[in-house]
């Protein structure tokens, strides 16, 4: 009888980034293809929304208009970047102006060298950055020695009204999820809430 064993690569990156955010993050977590807007606002909205609950926060809406704006970059990467994470710049064609989270998973690979899509879910991957929560020191405002906590930071902004998400499949079966936020959050030296 053969074994095969299968392995999968997940890093997460992401944080607000905006005109005033001054910070950048990296990390552990997951990513696909553009999300249809009815997958989008059943899953991202209301694990978003679930998470700004337990802090009795506005929830969210969402925004085709920021969903466009996530597509635009994940497509951008897809085709320019294999997927790998980047943020967009502060100038140029791709000019950020909203919050941003990002996420990278990996492709499943088997032993047998077979390579296949990960499955990850918007709820799976809200919650991968939610996590982040327990690093996130609400005294001093500022993540535990070593630990990111951006990526949770924005998604409990409580400024933020609306979130676009979107997703794009690589070639290597690698995802990228794209997340926008508007108004952003995570400026140096404010607390999310």
């Amino acid at each position: 009888m053969k074994i095969i064993f299968r392995y999968t690569l997940i890093f997460a990156a992401a944080l607000a980034i905006s005109s005033c955010s001054t910070t950048a993050e990296t990390s552990l977590a997951s990513i696909t293809l553009p999300l249809s807007g009815n997958e989008a606002i059943e899953d991202f909205l209301p694990a978003h929304n679930a998470v700004r609950s337990q802090h009795r926060l506005p929830p969210l809406k969402w925004s085709p208009q920021l969903a466009g704006y996530a597509r635009q970059w994940a497509n951008h990467l897809q085709r320019t970047n294999n997927c790998h994470m980047k943020h967009r710049p502060g100038n140029g064609r791709f000019t950020q102006q909203y919050g941003e989270n990002l996420l990278w998973v990996g492709p499943t690979r088997w032993s047998n060298g077979r390579v296949e899509l990960y499955h990850m879910t918007p709820e799976m991957i809200t919650n991968v950055w939610a996590d982040e929560r327990r690093d996130y020191r609400y005294r001093s405002n500022n993540c535990r020695r070593g630990k990111i906590c951006g990526h949770y930071t924005q998604i409990v902004w409580r400024d933020t009204q609306e979130i676009g998400c979107a997703k794009a499949v690589c070639r290597d079966q690698s995802q990228l999820w794209v997340c926008n936020y508007n108004p952003p959050g995570n400026y140096r030296g404010k607390r999310p809430y």
